[in-house]
């Protein structure tokens, strides 16, 4: 019994020191942007919100911030009208065809993000394409395609084919029964995939350096500013977007669980 004890309490101490170490850095930002630090001491008595007012006012920061949402979007947008189509193309039928068109999806996830950028970099080049936030959102998609579309596809396969059975014999057509039947049961796995890609998108840099214009996306900006140093404004803004992406993974797990053990919690 004792060495129960023992062993659960060395275990306890294990799992704090691993939290503090992952997540001890996350503090200081958060606690620069609400506290005045005068000679490297945090002044507890004097709360502000400064950090915040001077971010408000930092038009480069704030044209990253809008550069970064709008490439996320497309590309979240993107990825879900191409992952739909591949997942219901997959999910028809089987054969080499589609074992193959699975294998092309899923490389560009695989492979290192700098592979991919070199590769979308030369081939821009040849093509003559000029490099603008139409190839970083073109790199994203492509980046984050295998993941929409496998959440899709385990989505799709779950549903019983008795429904798309049940529809054609009702005389719909296949439209009618991908928006009225198939839609409707995909609406929690396209949430979920969506938040997913759209955090994946936001947080990707490599891709971005080798594809990206002059117009820059956050990552690319604060990659930039960690030469001549961060001004207290940062750190307001790894808050709001700590508790941007915090949301960003309570709805992801709220979309992408199961909905039998959801009935059950409740």
């Amino acid at each position: 019994m004792t060495a129960s004890r023992g062993t659960v309490v060395l275990l306890g101490c294990l799992t704090g020191l691993v939290f503090l170490l992952l997540y001890g850095p996350l503090l200081l930002p958060i606690i620069s942007s609400l506290f005045a630090v005068k000679q490297g001491a945090v002044q507890w008595d004097q709360p502000t919100l400064e950090a915040y007012g001077v971010l408000a006012q930092n038009e480069g920061i704030l044209e990253a911030v809008r550069n970064t949402v709008t490439v996320g979007v497309s590309a979240v947008v993107l990825s879900l009208a191409i992952g739909i189509g591949l997942a219901l193309y997959v999910n028809s039928g089987g054969g080499p065809a589609r074992q193959l068109l699975q294998f092309l999806v899923f490389l560009p996830f695989l492979l290192p993000p700098i592979i991919i950028g070199l590769s979308l970099l030369i081939f821009f080049r040849e093509i003559d394409f000029p490099r603008s936030l139409v190839t970083v959102v073109i790199g994203h998609t492509v980046f984050v395609l295998a993941l929409v579309y496998r959440i899709l596809l385990v989505r799709l396969q779950a549903l019983s084919h008795s429904l798309v059975e049940a529809s054609y014999d009702l005389g719909a057509s296949r439209w009618q029964t991908f928006r009225l039947v198939l839609l409707p049961n995909l609406t929690g796995a396209m949430a979920g995939a969506a938040v997913l890609a759209f955090a994946l998108s936001f947080d990707e840099t490599m891709i971005t350096i080798l594809v990206t214009g002059t117009q820059n996306t956050l990552p690319i900006r604060l990659w930039a500013m960690m030469r001549l140093g961060f001004t207290p404004d940062i750190n307001a803004l790894v808050t709001l977007i700590l508790a941007f992406t915090t949301g960003l993974c309570l709805i992801a797990a709220r979309y992408l669980t199961p909905r039998e053990l959801l009935i059950e919690e409740s």
